[in-house]
């Protein structure tokens, strides 16, 4: 058999199924596992009679493989990625290049970036998602790192990924060192944000109106038809309709404690560094913690006292009510994000293509929906759209959506529901959208205080001031001033 396009590193889950997929579009793929055994059970299961080598040794791996090489691992973020690239490096010649799959941090990714350049080699660390089914039937693909890597890794990256509806891709370069990775992170708290909204609004129809897990099944087959088209909206649906053999509806017997594996925390503090409002995203994170809290909320949910009024509208109404709340949230959600990555870019000298990043979202991943079609148009109308909330299409969106929208977090107010990201969601537009804030409240605070000086608004900018307000403090102020 002729030597391998590209080699894998790593046979759990995603490994197995992106090596299976690889194979289906007619590459040739080696594998290696640091548990040996699992490459035999592989390659006497599922990778049985197909164009794949199965390798017991790294130096065997390294052999199998075509030049350029490319070695793809899958292995756990963190010290196993360093580890396992200490220990392949001394068997590569330069120009082969080293991909990390993983869900690594992107600060890493920058660091083995400039590692394995330095060693004459290229490194790609790319986000992969779909979950499973994605890895084996065509993933979003997210790749940045060593631009001299993509070339090589091109055509197999793009041929295994998903394609929307138009026949593209839903993988392309992203940029340098770990834009790969870091764009996979912001991904990664965007489903964060749209699962946390979905389930206040279940939360909603369920506490708020008392509707049956069949009704709200109904529900959400009929939003998932048109602007809120979504895998999570689909899976939803499904679960909601799902019953065991017994017909119970496994739902209702889930613990209400939710996990979490920290890329929603590390886009919160990615965000905190750079002096972003990701307000929506980080009240998804809380949530979760608050959830893992289960204990202390039943100990408490017997003290602690709220409305106890029931919902005496229009059923009907608040339901489409909340289509539209969690329409505009979403709406929210996704701009605060970019303005994460336009953030970075800045920071990091990344020459981001936001409409492209739409694209990638667009199928194979988690958050794909119908919706990032028209944040693809936005951004390739305009890619220096400072906001997506300025986009006509999203203003007009959101505009539209805004007295249901209000009405939902009235309504969760009144009965005692907590709705965090749908509330954050709005509490940023209302703040995104005021000329002043009392912030010059705070700047005043902060020098009386602390010294800390202000700007004025009868001054040129960049001019700072200092008030001695009790007339004990002098004149000496603060010597750094940071927004």
């Amino acid at each position: 058999m002729s030597k391998a396009d590209i080699g894998l590193v790593g046979l759990a889950v995603m490994g197995e199924n992106l090596i299976l997929n690889m194979e289906s579009k007619g590459f040739t793929v080696a594998c290696f596992n640091r548990t040996v055994s699992k490459v035999d059970d592989f390659m006497n299961g599922r990778a049985k009679g197909k164009h794949i080598l199965g390798c017991h040794s790294i130096e065997d791996f390294v052999h199998a493989l075509a030049t350029p090489r490319k070695v793809m691992l899958m292995v756990k973020a963190g010290g196993a990625v360093d580890a396992f690239i200490d220990q392949i490096l001394p068997l590569l010649d330069d120009g082969d290049i080293i991909i990390d799959g993983g869900n690594s941090h992107f600060p890493d990714t920058i660091r083995r970036t400039e590692y394995v350049e330095s060693k004459g080699k290229l490194y790609i660390g790319t986000g992969v998602s779909g979950g499973e089914e994605g890895a084996l039937l065509g993933p979003s693909i997210m790749p940045g790192g060593s631009p001299k890597a993509w070339p090589a890794v091109k055509p197999i990256f793009q041929k295994i990924a998903a394609q929307t509806d138009s026949g593209e891709p839903c993988c392309d370069w992203v940029g340098e060192g770990g834009a790969g990775h870091f764009v996979k992170m912001v991904h990664n708290g965007i489903e964060y944000g749209d699962m946390q909204m979905i389930c206040e609004t279940y939360q909603m129809m369920k506490v708020g109106l008392g509707l049956t897990n069949d009704e709200m099944h109904d529900v959400l087959a009929d939003w998932n038809q048109g602007e809120l088209d979504s895998y999570l909206i689909e899976i939803t649906r499904d679960i909601l309709g799902y019953k065991d053999e017994d017909g119970k509806e496994v739902l209702d017997l889930i613990l209400d404690k939710a996990g979490q594996k920290g890329t929603g925390k590390w886009t919160g503090i990615a965000a905190l560094d750079l002096g972003m409002p990701l307000t929506l995203i980080g009240e998804a994170v809380f949530a979760r913690c608050l959830s893992a809290m289960k204990a202390e909320r039943v100990a408490a949910s017997k003290v602690l006292h709220g409305p106890t009024g029931t919902f005496e509208g229009c059923k009907n109404q608040l339901i489409d009510d909340l289509r539209q709340a969690l329409y505009a949230s979403k709406i929210v959600s996704y701009a605060q994000g970019y303005q994460l990555m336009r953030a970075a870019a800045a920071e990091y000298k990344w020459n981001l293509n936001y409409g492209g990043i739409a694209l990638m979202w667009r199928g194979g991943c988690i958050i794909r929906s119908a919706f990032l079609g028209k944040i693809k148009e936005a951004y390739d109308k305009n890619p220096q759209l400072d906001n997506l909330l300025l986009d006509p299409f999203f203003k007009e969106a959101v505009e539209n959506a805004q007295a249901a929208w209000r009405r939902v977090i009235k309504t969760a107010v009144d009965l005692g529901i907590a709705v965090p990201t749908l509330s954050a969601a709005l509490a940023f537009y209302d703040g995104y959208r005021c000329e002043r804030l009392p912030a010059n409240l705070l700047q005043a605070q902060r020098d009386y205080f602390g010294a800390h000086t202000y700007e004025r608004v009868d001054k040129p900018a960049g001019e700072f001031f200092h008030t001695n307000w009790t007339g004990r403090g002098g004149n000496t102020s603060a010597s750094t001033y940071v927004v």
